[in-house]
């Protein structure tokens, strides 16, 4: 898969999209195209953070806007009251927003966790077993259990919908 056969968020139910987001407080807004998205880290397409608002364009990656919305909810109460572009965060909470983006993605009809899978890999994720689906196999039981120890997924990976606190 090429970097450009990413789903975007003009592939999607931008409504659903919002929806999602809206459960843990995050607004949705949406930037017109080619201007700059406020809080990006990567810039160029990549969703942005500022406060409690995830910020993108129609051409931003799918992956891009689950994977910004998961720091949202893994951060702490602290860093997400003075949010402004960088998440922060250490190699734990990092494992832990990756995983739980797939979570997420199974929540939105025409994604899922096999097409986040295969985008996050297009995109250069990286885990020390290689792809996405190596990673699951391996390190990530370490993520999901930061999840849960965090109170954000369940025993059996169901989402709780709540913050870290």
């Amino acid at each position: 898969m090429r970097e450009a056969t990413v789903l975007r968020v003009n592939g999607i139910d931008r409504v659903a999209l919002a929806a999602l987001l809206a459960r843990y407080g995050l607004k949705l807004r949406f930037i017109a195209p080619e201007q700059t998205i406020p809080g990006s880290y990567w810039g160029e397409s990549e969703a942005g953070l500022v406060a409690d608002c995830l910020y993108a364009r129609l051409d931003t990656p799918v992956h891009s806007v689950l994977h910004e919305a998961a720091h949202y909810v893994c951060m702490t109460p602290e860093r997400r009251a003075g949010l402004d572009r960088d998440a922060g965060g250490d190699d734990p909470e990092e494992c832990g927003v990756c995983y739980l983006q797939l979570l997420l993605a199974g929540e939105l009809r025409g994604v899922g966790r096999e097409r986040l899978c295969d985008d996050m890999d297009a995109w250069g994720y990286s885990f020390r077993e290689g792809p996405v689906r190596a990673w699951l196999d391996g390190d990530a039981r370490d993520a999901r259990a930061w999840l849960e120890r965090h109170g954000l997924i369940d025993a059996k990976d169901t989402l709780t919908w709540q913050l870290r606190d």
